[in-house]
């Protein structure tokens, strides 16, 4: 059977994601791509497996990793072992990502230190920025005018107290296109990590605060992975609203995420508990990541069916897979992407939705906005 060649104008079309022409030829410098079949006018041909190997480098690349470090992943010829040159090679740019993150960190720690000053310290700022024209800090009196800059700066947090709302509204980013319940949420997670940027992160499934308003208004069971998680629920309310709470790791002794993750994977007793969690339940996971995989399991096989689902372990690779799996889940859901998490998170985010139910139970801004 003859096959269909395509052109590189037709590639580029097929990978999509604004690969042009030039982009391909530079991948064939690099062997990124292998050498292909040309036609009769000396124009490259291209298969299927050719657009099938350039998504994979375009996907790779908007991960970030290098294209030195994409060519060794996609040459390896091996499935079992890992090329250790390349481990060393992508463990030096994780720790180089890392320092852009920190240095970015300092940026943004700066500019909130001036933008979230609330209205009683604006005489001061206004004063600051004008002082921050004139410095020169490439010299060693200049940052030690800067400093004293920040030292003239706080001395004005002595003076009265922080004006929280008002710092998040110079902050944080466009959120009019979200409902009001939901901004509340968002206000109440940044100011429980103090991270501005958690915003980016936070993910909830389009009917996840009808589900928890929903689950809540009959008196739904709130079950938490481990004790600290529960400790930190606004457990008053809940009374209030009739909900009971329960733990699924039910030892007092396991305060960490390492012993918690091991106690959930090591006992069976824990597992199968998971396994009869009731019926429109709201599951909070703050700690270990194996229990909401185990719980995305059981959920995709139809063994529980619980109305929400907080999935916010900590974890460095099993936290992350077990959010992109609960999110790709037809249950309702709020999670944080990556390896942010923690049992503070989790329960606040309960604790934010149980509030905006008891002080606006008729509000039904979140069935029409985002």
């Amino acid at each position: 059977m003859k096959t269909e060649h395509l052109t590189i104008k037709e590639l580029t079309d097929a990978v999509g994601g604004g690969v042009t022409p030039r982009m391909v030829r530079h991948y064939h410098t690099l062997k990124l791509l292998p050498p292909v079949q040309r036609s009769e006018g000396n124009y490259r041909l291209y298969t299927q497996q050719d657009v099938q190997r350039l998504q994979r480098v375009i996907a790779l690349k908007q991960q970030g990793f290098q294209l030195s470090h994409i060519r060794q992943l996609l040459d390896s010829h091996s499935e079992e072992t890992v090329d250790p040159t390349l481990m060393i090679q992508l463990q030096q740019q994780y720790r180089s990502v890392i320092q852009q993150i920190t240095r970015l960190r300092q940026t943004a720690s700066a500019l909130e230190g001036l933008l979230g000053r609330d209205q009683n310290c604006q005489i001061i700022q206004a004063e600051a920025l004008a002082q921050l024209k004139q410095l020169d800090v490439d010299a060693q009196e200049g940052l030690g005018k800067l400093d004293q800059l920040w030292t003239n700066l706080d001395a004005e947090t002595n003076t009265h107290p922080e004006a929280f709302q008002e710092s998040l509204q110079h902050l944080l980013p466009d959120l009019s296109g979200y409902s009001e319940i939901t901004v509340h949420l968002l206000h109440q997670l940044v100011l429980a990590c103090g991270d501005v940027s958690l915003v980016n992160s936070v993910q909830l499934s389009q009917n996840a605060i009808a589900a928890a308003r929903d689950a809540l208004k009959v008196g739904c069971p709130v079950l938490t992975d481990v004790p600290v998680v529960a400790a930190a629920l606004d457990q008053t309310r809940l009374v209030h609203l009739g909900c009971a709470f329960e733990t699924l790791i039910d030892d007092p002794h396991i305060t960490g995420v390492s012993e918690a993750e091991q106690a959930f994977w090591n006992h069976d007793q824990w597992q199968q508990r998971l396994q009869q969690i009731p019926k429109g339940c709201i599951l909070v996971i703050g700690y270990a990541p194996s229990v909401l995989l185990t719980a995305c399991k059981l959920i995709e096989q139809q063994q529980i069916q619980p109305a929400l689902v907080i999935g916010m372990p900590i974890g460095f690779s099993h936290a992350p897979a077990a959010k992109r799996r609960l999110m790709a889940t037809s249950i309702p859901s709020v999670t944080i992407q990556g390896s942010l998490g923690g049992s503070l998170l989790a329960a606040v985010t309960l604790n934010a939705l149980v509030e905006t139910l008891i002080e606006k139970p008729d509000c039904h801004c979140y069935l029409t906005r985002t």
